[in-house]
Order: structure tokens, then sequence, then C-alpha cells
């Protein structure tokens, strides 16, 4: 059974609603985007250590549509409901809201966070919405990425391990 959408996942103009008593109350709100196609242990360090530099945490999720332009065609693996799903289960996922732009900068506007967190991969000068946050007075955050831990590792996994006995089962 699915879990209540309600609860974490929110369109853009919902999720202001739903933080600006938040943030009228002092809660620091943290902002983070990505893919998470395959959730796997580096996304969740990844976002358990987003949530430490404040107190909620706000994840902008790749909608399908959006993993296609910055991915390619074969991408998704999950769908997005499915990936929300799951993200949402996460505790230290406060709320999240989907989109279609190939970067989250429109969301980044509409959540204004005090915290803007990326990945060690990403150089700080090409974190987008850094400049936004910066000059509303908020940081930004990098937080290094487990190494040897990636959804496009997982997959070449299971097609190093796989896909000769799948295809000789299915008779190709």
């Amino acid at each position: 059974m699915p879990i209540n959408k309600t609860d974490k996942i929110f369109n853009a103009k919902a999720l202001t609603a739903k933080l600006a008593p938040l943030r009228q109350s002092g809660k620091r709100i943290v902002f983070t985007n990505g893919c998470f196609d395959i959730l796997h242990a580096g996304h969740v360090r990844y976002l358990s250590e987003a949530k430490d530099h404040g107190d909620l945490l706000v994840l902008g999720l790749n909608s399908d549509k959006s993993m296609r332009k910055i991915k390619g065609p074969k991408r998704p693996i999950v769908d997005q409901d499915r990936r929300a799903e799951v993200l949402a289960a996460l505790t230290c996922v406060d709320y999240i809201s989907v989109f279609d732009d190939a970067d989250p900068l429109a969301l980044i506007k509409i959540v204004k966070p005090d915290v803007l967190v990326k990945g060690g991969d990403w150089p700080m000068e090409k974190i987008i919405g850094a400049d936004f946050v910066r000059n509303r007075g908020g940081s930004v955050v990098r937080v290094e990425m487990v190494p040897a831990i990636s959804t496009s590792r997982i997959i070449e996994t299971i097609v190093e391990r796989y896909a000769s006995s799948y295809f000789i089962k299915q008779g190709y």
C-alpha cells in the first residue's frame, strides 16, 4: 500500500504554503535536489548529512521528463512516483517537490532555502542556485560523496552479472 502522499509530497505552490509558517517560527530550511534513481546507501548518507545543516530538508526531485533531459532516454529506471514514495519514507526527508525543469533553479527560488546542499562532485561555482541563496543571506554546503556507490555503477553491475544469463533464458 503506498504512503499517503499528502504527508510529504507537494507541488511547488502547496510546498510554499506549508513552509511559510515553519519559516516564520524560525525553522532553518535546507534544500537539495537530485534524481535518486535506484536509491542506494550513498543517497541515504547524503540526505542524512544534508538534513544535519538545518531543521527541515526539502528535496527537489527530478521528474521523469527532467531525468530524460539530463540523463538520456533510458532513464529513469524507477518512475518519479515510486522514487518519491521511497524517498518520503526516509525520516531525514521532510518534504518533496517533483520538478520538470532540467535544473532546480525555479524551485530553489520558490523554496528560498537557508541552506543549499549539493554533492561534493559539484564544484562550488557550478552549483545552480548558489548565488540566489547567498544573496538572501543563506549558505551553500557541499557534502562529500560515498566512493564507489552510484546508480550508474549499480546498473553496470546488474548488466555485467545478469545480462547474458537473462538473454539465454529468454532464448536470444
